[in-house]
């Protein structure tokens, strides 16, 4: 069996978060019936562009891999009595939602442990489910700014920068998928569920981790630095080289050592002025001309090489199409395939998780309700007559829509 091949999870989700998170489960095993809603055409993701017709999108396709995919209108009480059949035979319901719905529609742990005493509630929102922001929509963009980030990134003379990748949208879900399992495996052992309580912000806070800690330790502000250089270690950061930029790594005083030797100045390792962290730090603006003006003189590959051979930590800038060709992904098997009646072949990145030596295996994305049978005759045992009798009274959305 897969790790979670014996888990069910009732996921009320959309977009990029809620779904990034338990993309990872499904690949893992478990079986993430996706609720969708019919009134507003499914999870907005399957209509995000490029690469977008109809109901299906490559943005879905990349989230819901290995999923379920069943229409039911949570707002109609044939629809409700049907979501909490799933509740009695599931583990988990997951939800990434505004931070006030989850109680409007009766998905926490004290409005469902009735049919469950063991069901674990996970509620990943913008802003938590207490707190003057918790009725707010929280997006990856906004909390980049809200947290602190932008001010962090870009070049000192340039405008606040976000990353390019959502990375508070993704991490939120691998901190929603990590307290799934612990709240998960508490269930078990003791016999009940809980809600898990978890938000984007929270966790972009959280990520501020050392330049938080030298703000409250110390008053101590971090500052943008030139070329997407570490805060206060140097050098550690991009060079530009003859034809293209690398980025160099010296986390270390070895390798400090190291990379005054490869350029072929051993004698500035033991100056005075550049001959520890701290004293790097405090002469950086005597140093970096330096060290500038000798990777121009040679180009990425050439000195890629020569920093390997010397033992420093390096590697190019790549573009998103080298990075998918790189030796170590491929190396990795981190691109998968999959095929869809639509797209094709189609071709994401495989989940990061490993679990023992088996590969887990890749299914696309469901379409829009394509579960349904399988959810209700096999999964909840109900009959064809039961299944019209809830179409009829508009469990799966309205009839004549």
């Amino acid at each position: 069996m897969r790790p979670l091949e014996d888990v069910r999870i009732v996921a009320v989700e959309q977009f990029g978060a809620g779904p990034f998170g338990s993309v990872h489960l499904a690949d893992l095993g478990a079986e993430v019936i996706k609720i969708e809603d019919p009134a507003t055409g499914g999870d907005v993701g399957r209509y995000v562009p490029p690469h977008q017709e109809g109901g299906d999108s490559l943005f879905f396709e990349t989230f819901n891999r290995n999923k379920r995919s069943i229409d039911l209108d949570l707002a109609s009480p044939a629809g409700r009595g049907v979501f909490e059949d799933l509740v009695r035979v599931s583990d988990v319901v997951y939800s990434n939602l505004r931070g006030d719905v989850p109680e409007k529609l009766g998905i926490r742990y004290e409005d469902l442990k009735h049919l469950n005493p063991a069901i674990v509630c996970c509620a990943l929102t913008g802003y938590g489910m207490t707190g003057p922001r918790s009725s707010d929509a929280g997006y990856d963009y906004i909390l980049q700014g809200l947290a602190g980030w932008m001010d962090l990134t870009g070049e000192p003379d340039g405008p606040p920068t976000k990353s390019g990748l959502s990375v508070v949208d993704y991490s939120g879900g691998l901190v929603a998928a990590i307290s799934i399992l612990a709240a998960l495996h508490a269930a078990r052992r003791d016999g009940i569920g809980t809600d898990c309580d978890v938000s984007l912000f929270d966790t972009a806070i959280s990520m501020l981790t050392y330049p938080a800690a030298w703000y409250l330790g110390g008053g101590f502000e971090p500052k943008r630095v030139s070329h997407s250089a570490h805060p206060s270690l140097i050098p550690f950061q991009a060079f530009e080289t003859s034809d293209r930029w690398i980025v160099v790594a010296c986390p270390k005083e070895k390798f400090w050592q190291r990379l005054a030797g490869a350029i072929g100045q051993p004698e500035i390792a033991t100056d005075e002025r550049f001959c520890s962290f701290e004293r790097r730090r405090e002469h950086a603006a005597e140093l970096m001309p330096i060290l500038e003006g000798a990777f121009k003189e040679r180009s990425a590959l050439e000195w890629l090489e020569l920093l390997a051979k010397a033992g420093v930590p390096c590697g190019p800038v790549n573009t998103v199409a080298e990075a998918l060709v790189d030796p170590q992904t491929l190396a990795r098997e981190m691109v998968v395939r999959t095929e869809h009646p639509r797209f094709g072949t189609v071709e994401q990145v495989a989940s990061p998780v490993r679990v023992g030596e088996e590969r887990p295996s890749y299914r696309r994305a469901p379409l829009r309700n394509e579960d349904a049978d399988r959810v209700l005759l096999e999964t909840l045992g109900y009959t064809q007559e039961r299944v019209a009798e809830l179409a009829e009274a508009e469990a799966f959305g309205r009839t004549d829509a």
